[in-house]
């Protein structure tokens, strides 16, 4: 009987925390990356290429079937990485290039070109006074 109840309380809360849970308190997903599933695609291939190689070497492949699986592989494989690549290069030329930032006045002597973290009053370098 006191297990039956207890049970019950278990289930009973759980059903009330789960309806509760608030979309803000949740974590925020991982972010998808656009080359995934070539990602995905190149691992398997590789897999392949390992059990291919497995195989020939036990003595299920003849040494031509073995050359033209996995020469097609290599293939799909130098296609997929190629995509792989020209996914990285179009996320690198969305991206804006950085713009420099100014120097802070007083971090850089007009004088000697000496370069501080903080602003100062005077150069420590060569000892003029720093706008």
């Amino acid at each position: 009987m006191v297990l039956a109840s207890a049970v019950v309380l278990v289930v009973a809360l759980t059903v009330v925390f789960t309806l509760f849970v608030r979309k803000q308190d949740l974590p925020q997903p991982e972010p998808v990356s656009p080359a995934q599933h070539l990602e995905e695609r190149k691992a398997a291939i590789y897999e392949n290429l390992r059990d291919l190689q497995f195989e020939y070497r036990v003595g299920k492949l003849s040494d031509a079937d073995y050359q033209s699986t996995k020469v097609g592989l290599q293939k799909e494989l130098a296609a997929v990485i190629a995509e792989i690549e020209k996914t990285k290069v179009g996320q690198a030329s969305a991206c804006p290039a950085p713009v420099p930032s100014k120097p802070k006045p007083g971090t850089v002597c007009e004088s000697c070109g000496a370069k501080f973290s903080e602003p100062m009053k005077f150069c420590g370098k060569c000892g003029k006074a720093m706008s």
